[in-house]
């Protein structure tokens, strides 16, 4: 499955864009309720997978945010108990490279997919690694999802090195503005980056971090627990080695969903 990206926008004649990803990849997105191969969803083993395009219109008042209400609304935790998104730029990222790009985005969707508990959001764009521990609206959350940026195969544009919050390597606000779409740069209002662009630190957000190219493996263990390894193209796998490993563990009786709420609702009234 694949979702599209500022590579992919490609203009041509006539203001023509996307138009190879709209000819070469086929995606359910008719089988998934979207009118668009910009965005839809999937089902793969026990994982509800969202794919949200951030190259096409975002806000609460449009038809991929509507799709999205819909899509989610109907996600039986029962069947697919993991929730899955991935886009192609991250909403939370340390790096100067494409720093705050998509806050717009993030300012639209992140409380919808936080509502509906999404466990881990991928994103690539930004040409390096980094995880984020569970966040939401830039405050760590245990019930908010895992950020993944994992932008890191490979490509003639090398790997990003710079943080934002080294010496001098803090963007300015007009610094990163999406190819399409709106710019909403915003300073911290709490925490000890309070009224800052740019942490002086690693943010307490990201939990591990690296400029290298690799990939990363999911491996979904049972309803509650899912194996995340990311390794460096470098790594000797018959060392066992990797770059970043973490159980990810979904605790869906602290963090109740609309649907979890629903189905224990509908089993109350069952035993009524």
């Amino acid at each position: 499955m694949v979702i599209e990206g500022n590579h992919e926008i490609e203009p041509q004649a006539s203001g023509v864009t996307f138009k190879s990803y709209s000819e070469r990849f086929a995606v359910p997105a008719t089988e998934s309720g979207s009118n668009s191969n910009f965005y839809y969803s999937f089902d793969a083993g026990g994982v509800h997978f969202v794919m949200l395009g951030a190259y096409v219109d975002y806000n609460q008042t449009g038809a991929q945010y509507a799709w999205l209400k819909e899509d989610l609304s109907k996600v039986d935790r029962a069947v697919t108990p993991w929730l899955v998104a991935t886009m192609h730029p991250p909403w939370y990222n340390s790096y100067s490279s494409h720093y705050q790009e998509f806050e717009c985005m993030r300012q639209e969707m992140e409380e919808l997919l936080y509502q509906h508990r999404v466990d881990v959001i991928f994103a690539g764009h930004v040409h390096a690694y980094e995880r984020m521990n569970r966040i939401y609206n830039y405050t760590l959350d245990p019930c908010g999802a895992v950020y993944i940026t994992i932008g890191d195969g490979g490509n003639i544009e090398k790997v990003d090195v710079d943080f934002a919050d080294d010496p001098g390597k803090c963007p300015s606000p007009g610094d990163n503005v999406p190819e399409i779409g709106g710019s909403c740069p915003l300073n911290f209002t709490s925490g000890p980056a309070k009224d800052k662009f740019c942490w002086d630190r690693q943010p307490d957000w990201s939990a591990f971090r690296e400029s290298s190219f690799g990939h990363g493996i999911l491996e979904v263990m049972n309803s509650t627990h899912a194996l995340w390894t990311w390794h460096r193209n470098q790594d000797v796998y018959k060392d066992n080695s990797y770059g970043d490993q973490i159980y990810i563990v979904r605790q869906p009786n602290l963090c109740i969903s609309p649907a979890t709420s629903r189905r224990k609702k509908r089993d109350i009234r069952r035993r009524k």
